[in-house]
Order: structure tokens, then C-alpha cells, then sequence
């Protein structure tokens, strides 16, 4: 059984100039973020244009990060390409390969540890964990996907962590798309949720190891990250 929760929108937008590390300004619109977050489950919220502030900041240490750890395409346990790119920066770095699914300190491209979590990651991943009711939470990973349009993730739990009392904040960027976001178990109630640029979904607790997904992403482009979709997901791995 699928439901669709749809975004409401407020009567009132922001307008927001972001400035790339190129120089070049982007003028947005944006809904004015809720004081609250939506509730999605006892444990996990969504809140709506959370990261929209801090997007200039975002972009300027995504591009220095990608100059030493750049996005490439990883192969599942089954030899299966990922048909998200993906990239890391903190103490961990979350892998896949033909071995399985792990966390390891450094970067098997390059065999460097995984550059330092830039401190304008940090701050909004604490933030956001505190607005959603986990006000000490502190990642050291930072798992970053690129989508590009027909790109898609599957249902899936996160268990590679070693502390499952810590929460998942799931940071969108760039073109929009629909988060599943279904129960403890695969055959479990889903919810689609459409998440928007500066968007951020945190959950932990008792929703900690639900499952979840992204549905192939339509070929609607950002105007400010155009055919792509960056997502940050932090973790507390170690």
C-alpha cells in the first residue's frame, strides 16, 4: 500500500541569491520553511527548505572536495553498476564492491584517507538533527550521491553503522525528487515524499532501520545545479 504526501505551500516565499564558487548568482524562490518540522514518524521528520541558508556554503566545500575525492560510480556485491555516483568526506567513507558494503577510512580510488568533513556540513547536519529532536548528534561520514535523471535507489536499510542510536540526516540538493519512506521491514507501508532543493529528512530512534528509497528521477533540471541532484547523507559510522 502506497500513500503520497504532497508538499503544502506557504502564501509568502523567500527570494534567495545564492553565489556559486564561480561567481555566478542564482535568484530563487522558495517557500519560508516551517518553524516545525512535519512529522513523518515518532522518530523522523522532513524539514521543508532547511538547508536553503546555508546552499552557497554547500556548494563552495562540495566543489573543494570534489577537486581530491571526485564522484564515481561503484559496483554492488552482485557486479552491478550503481546508477548513482558517489562520493565521501569525514573520518569514514561508506564503500561498495564486489566484497559488500562497508565503511573504510580511505578513498580506494586514490588510497588517501577521505578528505575532512567541511565545517559548513557539520553545522547543518547538527542543526538539522537538533531541530528534528536529536540535539547531540555528531556525523563522521558524510556519504555524497549525484542523481542524474533515470538514477534511482532502491529500498534498502542502513546497517552498516555501528551505533543504531544515532539518526540519519538526508540533506537534498538540486533537482527535485520522491523519497519512499517505508517501514522496518521491505514488505512494509510506504509514503512518497517529494523533496525540493534545501529540503532535509532526519530520522532515528525507533524509525532508525526503516526503509528507504528514491524513485528514478525525472529529467526536470534545477536552475541552479541544472540536470543533477546532490544529496548528503551524514551518519555517525564509527
Amino acid at each position: 500500500m502506497t500513500t503520497t504526501m504532497r508538499r503544502s505551500m506557504a502564501p509568502e516565499a523567500d527570494r534567495v541569491a545564492v553565489t556559486t564558487s564561480g561567481g555566478q548568482q542564482c535568484a530563487l524562490n522558495f517557500a519560508a520553511a516551517p518553524d516545525q518540522p512535519e512529522r513523518l514518524a515518532a522518530g523522523a521528520s522532513l524539514l521543508r527548505g532547511f538547508a536553503v541558508p546555508a546552499v552557497a556554503d554547500l556548494l563552495d566545500a562540495l566543489h573543494a572536495l570534489q577537486a581530491v575525492s571526485a564522484f564515481r560510480q561503484m559496483v554492488t556485491p552482485g557486479g552491478f553498476p550503481m546508477s548513482v555516483a558517489v562520493s565521501n568526506c569525514g573520518a569514514l567513507g561508506w564503500t561498495s564492491s564486489r566484497q559488500g558494503y562497508r565503511y573504510t577510512a580511505c578513498d580506494p580510488d586514490t588510497g588517501q584517507a577521505w578528505p575532512p568533513m567541511p565545517e559548513a556540513f557539520r553545522r547543518l547536519a547538527r542543526d538539522a538533527a537538533a531541530h528534528a529532536g536529536f540535539p547531540h548528534f555528531d556525523p563522521d561520514a558524510c556519504l555524497i550521491n549525484r542523481y542524474r535523471p533515470g538514477a534511482r535507489l532502491t529500498l534498502h536499510q542502513d546497517r552498516n553503522e555501528r551505533d543504531f542510536s544515532q539518526p540519519i540526516v538526508s540533506v537534498s540538493l538540486g533537482m527535485s525528487a520522491t523519497f519512499v519512506f517505508g517501514g522496518l521491514s521491505r514488505t512494509g507501508k510506504t509514503a512518497k515524499l517529494p523533496l525540493h532543493h534545501g529540503d532535509v529528512v532526519v530520522w532515528g530512534g525507533p524509525d532508525r532501520l526503516r526503509y528507504h528509497g528514491v524513485l528514478p528521477l525525472p529529467d526536470l533540471p534545477h536552475p541552479l545545479l541544472g540536470r543533477q541532484r546532490i544529496n548528503l547523507t551524514f551518519r555517525k559510522a564509527g
